[in-house]
């Protein structure tokens, strides 16, 4: 047995819901995105974790804490959970990164793992970042079950690297906010996935 990872997006934020790209901005859950957390939570309130883990962005923090409080748990952050960090394009929707960085943004949509965002990171940093804190994690708690509370791109990286896809193709992996994904690591190397963005709850 390994250790079960259960992977949660955060909830919705206002900028998800006008399709802006958040990356490392700071922004916070909707009232519906609250909703979603509290949703999960009663899903998962009968499950026994060994701790509770989330990026330092508070949307994601926030949805880890409403689903540590049935467990009376704290949450502790790691930055390397982190989202993408998008650098000059956060705040801006796909329309306008298409008509204001014409070249970089066909590059990035064709070639991400190597193509590296204007002020921001190429989607092979937030893999090895991503999938080192998860390896952390699972080595803190073989052999039980840890929630982690983090981004779509962050989780989506993460499940295809350790799943050993193509990285340039992770966007084929669909992430929606409060989903729940579980994979278990075995040691370093070896991973296994269980349920991949379940959203029943909601």
């Amino acid at each position: 047995m390994g250790c079960k990872l259960f992977l949660v997006r955060h909830g919705e934020t206002l900028w998800n819901h006008a399709l802006r790209y958040q990356g490392h901005a700071d922004i916070s859950l909707s009232d519906l995105g609250i909703e979603q957390a509290r949703a999960l939570a009663r899903r998962l309130k009968n499950q026994r974790f060994a701790g509770f883990y989330s990026s330092d962005l508070r949307r994601a923090y926030d949805t880890a804490r409403i689903l540590a409080e049935p467990h009376g748990a704290e949450v502790q952050r790691m930055a390397e959970l982190r989202e993408i960090n998008f650098g000059d394009w956060e705040g801006l929707t796909r329309e306008e990164i298409i008509n204001l960085y014409p070249d970089i943004s066909r590059k990035w949509w064709s070639r991400p793992l190597e193509t590296r965002l204007p002020g921001g990171e190429t989607l092979n940093e937030v893999a090895d970042r991503c999938v080192r804190a998860l390896q952390i994690i699972a080595a803190r708690h073989p052999d039980d079950q840890v929630l982690v509370a983090a981004h779509g791109g962050s989780i989506r990286a993460s499940v295809a690297r350790l799943m050993r896809m193509d990285l340039n193709q992770y966007w084929r992996l669909r992430q929606d906010n409060a989903a729940l994904t579980i994979i278990e690591l075995f040691g370093s190397d070896r991973a296994q996935l269980l349920l991949f963005n379940d959203t029943c709850h909601l």
